[in-house]
């Protein structure tokens, strides 16, 4: 019997197909996906394979083997190469990869007593944002293919918390209202820790990359990260460097736009969107939902007086997730008064300073929450709540009751 001559490098294959890894020489993306979905946040595969080529926008093949090695945990150099000194020749090797991972978005660091910590980020909130000046209509594309997949969404909704929560802008709240620390956007800025950074908001970049400028701002600087994240985003190049008081003034004109105030669900939080719902992403995902509030983190709710309403339809046009809708004239009505769905609001409160009536208030919820003291403590909470292995059986149950209860139908399309 002749032996099997070995493939020649330099041939091409076959149109149509494709290597397959061997069994003792498994595809370095594939191990990353399924480490990463092993992770807080989740990062699951799909039939599209979209969520393998966005890894591939971001790491060698050699570096997405260093990634397995790393956690949502900030770790020293040296326990990483605990893990990496099989896949790395040296210590310094290792450090000059991580270095260039930082630096391509892929993962963070953190910078305590003079000593690098490295860590992990999931896809959103982290990696996706982390590419604002590396965004190709290729990695648009795939972005979108798997950010669409139910199997995404169900991960990324799954969460035992949010990631994300909206707070109010200052101007919607009342001076007797008992407002937490954690829910005041000035006590957030004046208690942080810095460096402070401004970013581009990439949601509002890829849109205008597709040619759908924002309908909101013409500004593009509107996100903000601090602390650790604003460490991180310096090491990779983006974003600016900005003083306390810049980040604060470009906090108010965020608001005074009528852009929603959303920091990561932490009292100690580091970073700070400023979301429009023409562009946002997690905006989108809101809008899609049944019932969003039973998804989201937010502790204030919009009011509306009927008996003040003049139906001008400015707070229509001002909410960025279709909460407020105002009724066709009827037989019955002479006048057109608008009306908030409580189940679409999530108490921005960017309605509130410009209804000339003053017809809207911000209210509290009657379940007020507390988030996690850092992000830190809100990944240990999300890792815990993977554990149960009905969360998913509980997640699909509270679609269900929210489809069939409100008839919106937008999420089985």
């Amino acid at each position: 019997m002749m032996n099997k001559k070995p493939l020649d490098a330099g041939k091409k294959l076959d149109a149509g197909k494709k290597l397959r890894p061997q069994k003792n020489h498994p595809d370095p993306y594939r191990k990353l996906q399924q480490h990463l979905d092993k992770q807080p946040v989740g990062f699951p595969a799909t039939s599209s394979g979209a969520e393998i080529r966005i890894l591939r926008h971001i790491f060698t093949p050699e570096q997405a083997g260093i990634a397995t090695c790393l956690t949502h945990r900030p770790e020293p150099l040296a326990t990483v190469y605990a893990r990496a000194k099989d896949q790395v020749p040296s210590l310094q090797n290792l450090e000059t990869q991580l270095a260039a991972m930082v630096k391509k978005g892929g993962i963070e660091i953190q910078k305590k007593k003079d000593q690098i910590l490295y860590a992990s980020v999931p896809l959103v909130v982290g990696m996706y944002e982390f590419q604002i000046d590396r965004l190709t209509p290729e990695f648009i594309a795939d972005f979108k293919t798997y950010s669409a997949d139910k199997k995404f969404g169900l991960s990324f909704l799954g969460t035992r918390l949010p990631q994300m929560r909206t707070i109010p802008i200052k101007k919607s709240i009342q001076s007797h209202t008992q407002v937490s620390t954690f829910d005041e956007i000035n006590i957030l800025l004046q208690n942080a820790q810095g460096p402070f950074v401004i970013l581009a908001c990439i949601c509002r970049e890829k849109k205008a990359l597709q040619g759908m400028p924002c309908k909101v701002t013409h500004r593009s600087e509107t996100c903000m990260a601090l602390g650790s994240i604003a460490e991180s985003v310096l090491e990779m190049g983006v974003g600016r460097k900005i003083s306390r008081q810049e980040a604060m003034a470009i906090m108010d004109e965020n608001q005074k736009e009528g852009l929603v105030l959303q920091p990561a669900n932490a009292k100690t939080p580091d970073f700070i969107c400023s979301c429009c719902g023409c562009c946002c992403g997690m905006l989108d995902i809101q809008k899609s939902l049944p019932v969003p509030v039973n998804f989201w983190a937010s502790n204030f709710q919009a009011t509306l007086d009927p008996t003040t309403c003049i139906g001008c339809g400015i707070c229509k046009n001002r909410c960025q997730v279709d909460a407020i809708f105002i009724p066709p004239l009827s037989e019955k009505k002479e006048t057109r008064i608008a009306a908030v769905d409580t189940n679409r609001c999530i108490g921005c409160g960017v309605c509130v300073p410009t209804c000339p009536a003053n017809a809207i208030t911000l209210t509290p919820r009657p379940d007020q929450t507390q988030p996690p003291d850092t992000r830190q403590a809100l990944y240990e909470s999300l890792l815990a709540g993977k554990k149960d292995r009905l969360g998913k059986v509980k997640l699909y149950g509270k679609l269900a009751r929210d489809i069939i209860r409100t008839r919106d139908l937008r999420l089985l399309k």
